[in-house]
């Protein structure tokens, strides 16, 4: 039996029961300390309350996520001697992992004095569609776009 599609999913997170929330949580962690990076999270929510004057964090995450996931990104196959790049659809699951990865990388790149303070700060900037992470998107689709005469490549 294949795996594909057959993994156990994971709870919500404790504080606010989102599966979203307990996947990025694992996103940011780093060597398996599940503990620093839970208290990452949620030292950058407690500082975007802070600093949108008491605003849902939740709600300011989901808007930054849903403004970093690529829709379209391209992919390279080989037809005869050269190499193509293909325009394709992201998965749903594929497009959230997406989001995570480039926010860590990006908040990661900022100056500021601790991680939480830089991670807030790169929720914020995407959920305004400003910041590194809403650039790359930008490009990720740039990119498909330019390749749309080899979409009838796909496989």
């Amino acid at each position: 039996m294949s795996k594909k599609g057959s993994y156990k999913r994971i709870g919500g997170d404790f504080r606010f029961g989102d599966e979203s929330v307990a996947r990025f949580i694992n996103a940011v962690m780093l060597d398996g300390k599940k503990a620093v990076a839970t208290k990452l999270v949620y030292d950058a929510f407690g500082i975007i309350a802070e600093r949108t004057n008491g605003e849902d964090p939740l709600e300011v995450y989901r808007k930054a996520i849903a403004n970093i996931a690529p829709v379209v990104e391209v992919r390279s196959k080989r037809v005869g001697g050269a190499t193509y790049q293909i325009p394709m659809e992201v998965k749903p699951s594929r497009r959230s992992a997406l989001a995570f990865r480039w926010l860590k990388t990006y908040a990661s790149r900022r100056g500021g004095k601790s991680m939480a303070e830089k991670l807030a700060a790169e929720l914020l900037d995407a959920a305004n569609e400003q910041g590194a992470s809403v650039k790359k998107r930008d490009e990720v689709h740039k990119m498909a776009d330019a390749n749309k005469a080899f979409a009838h490549f796909r496989f």
